[in-house]
């Protein structure tokens, strides 16, 4: 069947425009005002966008079907506690279906370019923000439930998530004139929200000793998930292996493909600890742990999906609204330094 489509044409990187350009990224490119059917049909022929889409495309169903099953086996309407594995899990689904539309339809315009990752770093933000509700659900060392860090917590998630948000979609704007400005901010905009979410954690699992300290079987998981949460900023950070052997990794092996690999195998990591800590210790923190609300799990998601939104469309405007964006983000057609990547 697809022999019988004629599928888009490739092109090396002399042939596209600076700003669609990658880091060491030499052929695989596809055409810069691509069609919506062009940027579909390039899934099946090799680029060196098409593993970045299918490596988040595919695990999008896995959590899908994570999220059904909760849905489905348990009371969810009625028992409060399942309330914020709902939301990480559907944070779980967001996050790479939004990231693989962004791969997949990037290649458009610039505007469109610039428009699909900044919903991409929207849902990012709300994982983040789903980390954080289940962490203090169900994560938090016992000597920290009901502290002053505890009930402060996912308040500042919720403002944290809006400001990271702002920055990530903020950082391709100084991208082409400053782009060293530009990768501190985008990589600050996703680390930061991931230490502080991890403070709870990184206390349980490394420094907390003696009485107060939570030691069941998810902590090695919880290890697994922090090891190849580090490992994917390094190779997000880095855009190795291929600044090792530019041309080398065009289409398989390249960091954001290795990126997106060992995220969803952190994230995997995660959601087992996570169901582990659910369910070892669903007595103690009922007994002892604030009661879990609509407004501080569903209110909050909603309240930041709002405000993200709102983020977008602030950094939208200039896109649509006076000079095209060749001259508001960098030029379209010339210029001598890459901007506005991933």
């Amino acid at each position: 069947m697809l022999s019988l489509i004629k599928l888009p044409r490739v092109f090396r990187v002399h042939q596209v425009p600076p700003a669609f350009q990658e880091d060491s990224i030499i052929s695989g490119y596809r055409h810069p005002r691509s069609s919506a059917t062009d940027c579909v049909l390039s899934l099946f022929q090799l680029t060196n966008e098409t593993l970045n889409v299918w490596t988040h495309f595919l695990p999008t169903w896995y959590f899908l079907w994570k999220l059904l099953t909760v849905v489905l086996m348990q009371d969810v309407w009625r028992d409060a506690y399942t309330w914020p594995l709902l939301v990480y899990l559907l944070s779980c689904c967001v996050y790479p279906l939004a990231s693989s539309c962004a791969h997949t339809f990037s290649s458009m315009s610039m505007r469109a370019r610039h428009l699909c990752f900044f919903f991409d770093y929207g849902a990012l933000s709300l994982y983040s923000l789903g980390s954080a509700i289940t962490y203090s659900a169900y994560v938090m060392p016992d000597a920290w439930v009901k502290g002053p860090f505890h009930m402060c917590y996912v308040p500042m998630a919720i403002f944290n998530t809006t400001l990271c948000t702002a920055m990530a979609c903020y950082s391709r704007f100084p991208e082409c004139q400053r782009p060293t400005l530009g990768k501190v901010l985008r990589v600050s905009a996703f680390a930061y929200p991931y230490l502080f979410d991890n403070i709870p954690l990184f206390y349980r699992i490394f420094l907390c000793v003696g009485e107060g300290c939570t030691v069941n079987e998810a902590n090695s998981l919880h290890v697994y998930h922090t090891l190849l949460a580090f490992l994917t900023g390094f190779l997000f950070a880095t855009h190795l292996p291929e600044r090792l052997a530019p041309g080398r990794f065009d289409y398989i092996g390249h960091s954001h493909q290795l990126f997106h690999v060992c995220g969803i195998i952190g994230t995997h990591f995660q959601m087992q600890a996570i169901e582990v800590d659910m369910k070892l210790r669903r007595a103690w923190l009922q007994a002892h742990a604030p009661a879990i609300t609509f407004g501080g799990t569903v209110g909050a998601t909603m309240l930041c999906v709002f405000l993200s939104l709102g983020i977008i469309y602030l950094f939208s405007r200039p896109l649509f609204c006076g000079p095209a964006p060749r001259t508001v983000l960098g030029k379209e057609n010339g210029g001598a330094r890459r901007c506005c990547s991933h």
